[in-house]
């Protein structure tokens, strides 16, 4: 809960674990979508952040989605889409993720 007063929320899409995001079906992901939206008005962040860019993808249907904000919102809420930091992922290193993570931050402190 100490999170929420900074205006941070953490959750997943599909409550159960796997060893790999590929794991996971598009069915699960826009289930979890669906849940989101309801989860997010009810406790209204600042911004949502998705962490990694093939969930946002596949849960709500945005085939050609890149980094950053996000035209649309979930709840009323900003959208930020983020690579995700897991070692799994070779695709960002780490100074590139902390440019990342760091403009979403920024968007946050001018919002």
């Amino acid at each position: 809960m100490a999170l929420l007063g900074y205006g941070i929320g953490v959750t997943n899409l599909v409550d159960r674990p796997t060893r790999a995001a590929s794991e996971l079906s598009a069915a699960e992901l826009r289930a979890g979508a669906a849940a989101l939206e309801s989860l997010v008005r009810d406790i209204a962040p600042r911004l949502v952040a998705v962490v990694g860019i093939g969930a946002w993808r596949a849960a709500f249907e945005r085939p050609r989605a890149s980094f950053g904000l996000q035209g649309e919102t979930i709840g009323d809420r900003p959208v930020w889409v983020l690579p995700n930091p897991s070692g799994l992922n070779a695709h960002h290193q780490l100074p590139e993720l902390a440019r990342l993570y760091a403009q979403a931050r920024e968007y946050v402190d001018s919002i």
